[in-house]
């Protein structure tokens, strides 16, 4: 879904580092393609994408993307590219259209888009950021 916000949100990214809105426009697409039905939202200074319930996040700092996963502790780290010690979330550091593919970015969405759509009863958690 597209709305205002995101798209006002987007230009203003544009119009601050033309590279980074390009990371983060390449990996809403990816989101995307994973999870064509997803609920996209500006929220918590980023990006926030939902199915049953919010699965991962947006958020573009000054020399990376971070891809947030809220319950990627319990997502299998095989490619061992998550970060984080946190009790539920893991994050990716994206700083170039080449990690995607060095950091099986698409698989990691999968899982988490997966997880949260196979969840019984999954509610969605306001409160809860990616």
């Amino acid at each position: 879904m597209n709305s205002i916000e995101v798209d006002d949100f987007l230009t203003d990214l544009q119009m601050r580092d033309e590279e980074r809105y390009a990371l983060v426009e390449r990996l809403r697409k990816l989101i995307h393609s994973v999870a064509p039905r997803v609920h996209e939202e500006v929220k918590y200074g980023g990006l926030l994408f939902s199915g049953k319930s919010p699965f991962c996040g947006l958020f573009s700092y000054e020399r990376h993307v971070s891809l947030e996963f809220s319950r990627g502790a319990a997502l299998p780290d095989r490619h061992q590219v998550l970060e984080g010690n946190g009790k539920l979330r893991r994050h990716i550091k994206i700083e170039k259209v080449g990690d995607l593919f060095k950091k099986n970015v698409r698989e990691y969405v999968e899982l988490a888009f997966s997880a949260v759509s196979s969840a019984k009863d999954a509610k969605p958690d306001a409160s809860a950021r990616t």
